[in-house]
Order: structure tokens, then C-alpha cells, then sequence
């Protein structure tokens, strides 16, 4: 079983990928997880012990299939030389920007998502020219294990290499003095990953959590905000780090919103949550709230504000309800708390939008929907503050995985030059007139 280290030492030291290769290696990815997709399901209902195809179709397989053909197509364009202007003291002279492949990128992928959040930050790094390792997580192994024949059959070990191991070699991985580390995952390990790090000052993109809040305003319609909250909050039974996590009601009572949210029909329950260590932590949550039981195997969840319901991430299919008595309070309470990567607006009229956007700080503002914008190939994706830093997604990604290199081609001469040592009375007295200062 290849460690950490051997990993790196496989991928180090080797050219960057030019345009073409990167493109022939994103067709590949998006033909081989096509290829694969129904044993891609298989593997993730296997180790939630129940998980929708229809989701693992379209959340771990589509959305990577769909970016690495959109990187496809534009890597060209992003990976041109960007001319920039040269100050005229300069000229002549030609100044402009390279994109150059940061090295090797590794990747600490979590269990929620185990394909698309292994994949989705490998294929910006190869559209970028780089080559991956991906440590999956413990708590999918069968993903684990098809995702590394997956990127065996598209990429190679030359390319990339995927790490099986449990939480200790997820530490060592975190240790190694990558080009450029990923951690997806919550927001105490994604601190430890970025401690780890920095020994070796290597940058990090961190992509965690936070408690998204769902806003329903006064001009909402409640049968609708319930629906649309419902159906992201059902979404592989709300272990989603952009999951609706608490509804923040303005304008409207708990019970007109639990009468709303019992008339929607979600069907049944598709998705487990992934083990007992995470039921037994929601249980454990959820002690001393109200519970009001909904369809889909979704629960509401109501609790005195300083329940731990209120102030810890839920990740699973309770979704805590509370009532404001007005919008400065509901913002205030997004505020307090830690950045999240979401923010979900109902009802907002276009002031109340401003006003949010204003006063609150997130990763994303998202009107009338929950969820989906994650989806958005053209969107960067990230968080802010505690919800993370760095961002992924088509150019966005890109650029977060080069380094923009500056280069400058000099002329024979230029006006700067006039300024040279040994200096004259005369260029010291231009020095004072540039400035701004009287004449000496």
C-alpha cells in the first residue's frame, strides 16, 4: 500500500502536463467515472449501508463528468500568457503574466461526497498542469478502493496516486510538503490540516463548514420556502457541508412553518447516515430539543437559543427551526456565529438582500434556492473564515492551483535608466518634480 510519502516521491520532480496532455487526461477522467458510474453507486450504497443512485449519479458522478469536460474545453484560453501594461518610464519593454503548474497537489478528500470531492478539486489541478494524490476517507472504503482503479485507468501512477489509509495516515498525509494541499472536511481537523502545513509553508485550500441559515421573510411564500429547504435538506440526508442547517424565521411563527413543512412530501428516506459514530453524534445533539418527525427521514429540531443545536454543525437530516423577532436579529444571529459557506434567502425584498450581503459574511448568497449553486461550474466555490479559504471551479480553480509567474522582457534602454548613479543635479531635481516637491 503506497504511503504518503512514496506518493510524493512518485510524482515530484516531474515536468508539468502541457495543454494537450491535460486535456486528453479530463476526457479520459470524464470517460472512465461514465464507464464506471453504476459501480460508483454500488460502492457508495455499500458504505452508507443505503444511498440513492439517482444522488451518487448525479452529486458524485454528473458534476465531475460535466467539470472535467468544461475544463476540457477551456483550459486553452486559461493557460494563455496575459499581457499586461508596461509603465511608460519602462518602455520599451513587454510585461505579462505566465500560469505556471504549482507541482504536486494533494488532496484530503471527506466521506459525504467520496467521488466528486476527491475529483472536482483533482480536475482543476490537472487542467492547471499538475499532478494529484487523493487520500479518501476511511469511512467509504469501497469508494476508496474503486476510486483508485478509477484514476488508475484514466491517469496512471505517473499522474496521479491515490493513498489508502485510516486517520493516522490522513495526519502524515497532511505533513508532507506538498506543491499545494486541499482539505475538505470540518472546520477543527481543517485548523489541524493548515497547522500541519505550515511547517512546510505550503498553501492551503480548505473547503468546510459552517451552519448555513435559510432567512424566511416576511414576503415568502411558506408552502414554497418549506419545499425548496426540505428538498436541499434531503440531499444524502443532509451531510452536505451547503446544506440548509437552520431555518431563521422572519415574519412567521414555528407553527405555521412546521404546518409547512409536514405538507410537503419528500417520499421516502433514501440515504443513511453514513455510521453509528454519526447517528449516535446527532442523537446525542438533539437531546432536550422538540422534534417534529417529517417526511424523508428529515426531522425539525426546536431548542432554547444556547442549545448546542444552535451553535455546533448538524450535518444530517435534522434541521433546526427559530423564530426572530425582526431581520436585525436573525442577521445578527448569522453574524455571531462562524462564516458560513451558504447563505439561503426566501421572500427577500431587494433591500432586505442588500442588507444581508451587507452585514453577514459567507462563501455564497443564494435567492429562492438551497443547495444547487454548488453545482455551478461557472461559479468559484469556497468559503470565508471559518467555512474555509482558497476557492475551486473551472478558471477560479485554475488559478488556485498556479502560481503567476511574472515575466518581463527589458529593450536596450528606457527613461528610467535617466535615474541611474551616478546621479546629476538634473535628475534629482526631475526626482522633486515627479514627486511633487518644490525645487530645491
Amino acid at each position: 500500500m503506497t504511503s504518503p510519502a512514496e506518493a510524493l516521491a512518485a510524482l515530484a520532480g516531474r515536468p508539468a502536463l502541457p495543454v494537450e496532455e491535460r486535456r486528453r487526461l479530463l476526457a479520459a477522467l470524464a470517460d472512465e467515472l461514465r464507464r464506471r458510474a453504476l459501480d460508483c453507486a454500488a460502492a457508495a450504497a455499500a458504505d452508507f449501508g443505503r444511498r440513492s443512485e439517482t444522488e451518487t449519479l448525479l452529486a458524485d458522478v454528473l458534476i465531475v463528468i460535466d467539470a472535467a469536460r468544461y475544463a476540457r474545453r477551456r483550459v486553452r484560453r486559461w493557460a494563455r500568457w496575459r499581457g499586461c501594461r508596461v509603465p511608460y518610464p519602462f518602455w520599451p519593454a513587454r510585461a505579462w503574466l505566465e500560469p505556471v503548474p504549482k507541482g504536486v497537489v494533494g488532496i484530503m478528500a471527506p466521506w459525504n461526497y467520496p467521488f466528486q470531492l476527491a475529483l472536482m478539486p483533482a480536475v482543476d489541478a490537472i487542467a492547471a498542469g499538475n499532478r494529484v494524490a487523493i487520500k479518501p476517507s476511511e469511512h467509504t472504503p469501497r469508494c476508496a478502493g474503486l476510486l483508485a482503479e478509477i484514476i488508475a485507468a484514466a491517469w496512471g501512477p505517473e499522474i496521479a496516486q491515490v493513498v489508502i489509509g485510516d486517520a493516522a495516515v490522513a495526519v502524515e498525509f497532511a505533513a508532507q510538503p506538498w506543491d499545494h494541499l486541499v482539505f475538505t472536511g470540518g472546520t477543527a481537523a481543517g485548523r489541524r490540516v493548515a497547522v500541519a502545513a505550515a511547517a512546510h509553508l505550503t498553501p492551503v485550500t480548505l473547503e468546510l463548514g459552517g451552519k448555513c441559515p435559510a432567512l424566511v421573510l416576511p414576503r415568502a411564500d411558506l408552502a414554497r420556502a418549506a419545499r425548496q429547504i426540505l428538498l436541499a435538506k434531503k440531499v444524502n440526508a443532509g451531510q452536505t457541508c451547503v446544506a440548509p442547517d437552520t431555518v431563521l424565521l422572519v415574519g412567521h411563527s414555528a407553527e405555521a412553518f412546521r404546518s409547512a413543512a409536514r405538507a410537503v412530501d419528500l417520499g421516502p428516506a433514501e440515504t443513511a447516515v453514513i455510521n453509528a459514530l454519526q447517528q449516535a453524534r446527532l442523537d446525542r445533539l438533539a437531546e432536550g430539543a422538540r422534534l417534529t418527525p417529517l417526511s424523508g427521514g428529515l426531522a425539525l429540531a426546536e431548542a432554547p437559543p444556547d442549545h448546542p443545536l444552535h451553535h455546533e454543525e448538524i450535518f444530517g437530516p435534522l434541521l433546526a427551526l427559530r423564530a426572530c423577532a425582526d431581520l436585525a436579529e436573525a442577521i445578527d444571529i448569522i453574524a455571531r456565529g462562524p462564516a458560513p459557506l451558504a447563505v439561503y434567502l426566501f421572500g427577500a425584498t431587494e433591500e432586505e438582500e442588500a442588507e444581508v450581503a451587507e452585514r453577514t459574511k459567507s462563501g455564497a448568497l443564494v435567492i429562492g434556492r438551497a443547495v444547487e449553486y454548488a453545482g455551478f461550474h461557472t461559479l468559484p466555490f469556497g468559503g470565508v473564515g471559518a467555512s474555509g479559504h482558497g476557492r475551486r471551479n473551472a478558471e477560479a480553480g485554475f488559478l488556485e492551483f498556479s502560481h503567476l509567474r511574472a515575466r518581463v522582457r527589458h529593450g536596450p534602454f528606457s527613461l528610467s535608466r535617466l535615474f541611474d548613479p551616478p546621479r546629476s543635479d538634473w535628475a534629482r531635481r526631475l526626482t522633486r518634480r515627479l514627486v511633487g516637491l518644490p525645487p530645491r
